[in-house]
């Protein structure tokens, strides 16, 4: 019984790796892309709404992109959002288009870099917490109710702690990856 409850999160702890490699792949080093910022939200008529439904983003090589919005009343909402975000973008606007150029990694940079990865691990570890607490009040109380026998209950404890910690590794990994990564560039 308990492992069948330990195997209904697998697949959210596995979204939870998804997620957490999805957003490190928005932070680039080496270059530029649009996905770093294509889903900004941008405040725009009192709403948020992601740039790429304001406008296309397009790469022009590796150190700059181009954003051309579907309508020019976006463009001071675009601008407006991008400098509070903390891409610390370098945004210049150029008539009907908003260039954007991504500066030399300065030390200051890579640990700004390295303390968004930091934070990006550190929620996908909130998450993977959640779910082990979620499915361990499941688990007590299915032995409450007599439905778990007291030692499949610890065995239950055992085997979930196992599958947290080898998720935890997994986002430790990935995120070690980032880091080598933002320090080699």
């Amino acid at each position: 019984m308990y492992k069948e409850i330990i195997e209904k999160i697998k697949p959210d702890l596995e979204k939870t790796l998804n997620f957490q490699e999805r957003e490190l792949a928005k932070i680039h080093v080496s270059g530029i892309s649009p996905s770093l910022i294509e889903n900004a939200e941008i405040e725009c008529f009192g709403q948020k709404m992601p740039l790429k439904q304001l406008g296309s983003v397009s790469s022009q090589g590796p150190r700059r992109l181009v954003i051309q919005p579907w309508d020019k009343s976006y463009l001071q909402d675009i601008v407006r959002s991008l400098e509070k975000s903390n891409l610390n973008l370098s945004l210049m606007v150029d008539k009907d288009l908003i260039r954007i150029n991504l500066p030399p990694l300065s030390e200051e940079y890579r640990k700004d870099l390295l303390k968004l990865v930091s934070e990006k691990k550190e929620q996908a570890r909130i998450t993977v917490r959640k779910w082990r607490d979620k499915i361990w009040d499941e688990i007590q109380e299915k032995f409450k109710e007599g439905e778990i026998r007291e030692d499949d209950k610890f065995k239950g404890k055992e085997e979930l702690q196992k599958l947290v910690d080898d998720y935890n590794s997994k986002i430790k990994e990935i995120a070690e990856r980032k880091e080598k990564e933002i320090l080699e560039e």
